[in-house]
C-alpha cells in the first residue's frame, strides 16, 4: 500500500453479544492481502463447526478493491451484506470480521438478523480496536558527535519519531518523518548540520499514529 494513511484494526480479537438466546461471536483481525482473510474466514469456521452460521465480510486493499461478503446460509443480504457495511462505513481498510451465531431458538426476522450481525461486527471491530496507519520514510542521518546534542534537542523538539540511534566512531539516527514531508525534512537536517551531515534514505513503513 502506499497511502499516506489509512483506518484499520491493532489486532485480532473477539466479543461475544447474546441477542434473543442466540449467541454472536464478532472477530476482526488486520490482514494485508484476500488470501489472509480467507484463510482467517476458515480457520474460524473449523474452530466453531458446531455453529449455525460463520459470516463474514471484508475489505482489502489500497483502493478497497477486494471486498466480499457471505451469508453462510442466512437468508440472502441480512448477515455478509451489514457486516460489510459495518467495515466501509468506519472507513476501514485490510480487515476481515467474522461474526458466529449459534441458533438460540427464536427467529430474529429479516430486521432482526441485520441488527444482531452489525451489532455483532462492530462489538469484534471495537475489541479489534481502530487505529491510524501513517506512512512514514526511514531517513538515517549520520554526524559526528558534536552535532549530536544539537541533533537530538531539535527532533525532539519538533516532535520527529526517532527509531533508534547507533554509537559508533559516529552517531547514526534513524528519523521517521511522515512520507509526504520527507524532502522538507532532509533539507531541514542539511541545514540544520550545516551541510556536514551524511543523510540516507530507507523503506517506508507504517506507523500508529500518536504512538
Amino acid at each position: 500500500m502506499n497511502l499516506t494513511s489509512y483506518k484499520t484494526v491493532r489486532q485480532e480479537a473477539s466479543k461475544e453479544i447474546v441477542i434473543k438466546k442466540s449467541r454472536f461471536i464478532g472477530y476482526a483481525k488486520p490482514v494485508e492481502t484476500e488470501e489472509e482473510a480467507v484463510a482467517f474466514i476458515d480457520e474460524i469456521k473449523r474452530l466453531h463447526r458446531q455453529a449455525t452460521h460463520n459470516c463474514s465480510a471484508y475489505v482489502v486493499g489500497e483502493r478497497d478493491q477486494h471486498q466480499k461478503a457471505s451469508d453462510d446460509g442466512e437468508p440472502s443480504g441480512t448477515a455478509g451484506k451489514p457486516i460489510l457495511e459495518v467495515i466501509k462505513n468506519k472507513g476501514l481498510k485490510n480487515v476481515v470480521v467474522v461474526v458466529t451465531r449459534y441458533f438460540g431458538g427464536i427467529m430474529l426476522g429479516a430486521g432482526g438478523l441485520v441488527r444482531a450481525y452489525t451489532d455483532g461486527a462492530v462489538a469484534g471491530i471495537e475489541a479489534a480496536e481502530e487505529i491510524q496507519l501513517v506512512l512514514h520514510r526511514e531517513v538515517f542521518v549520520d554526524v559526528d558527535y558534536t552535532w549530536y546534542g544539537k541533533l537530538e534537542n531539535e527532533l525532539h523538539g519538533r516532535g520527529t519519531r526517532v527509531g533508534g540511534t547507533e554509537f559508533t566512531d559516529r552517531v547514526t539516527v534513524l528519523c521517521l518523518p511522515e512520507e509526504p514531508a520527507k524532502d522538507t525534512f532532509i533539507a531541514w537536517m542539511t541545514d540544520l548540520t550545516q551541510g556536514q551531515s551524511v543523510i540516507m534514505e530507507g523503506e517506508s513503513r507504517y506507523y500508529i499514529e500518536g504512538e
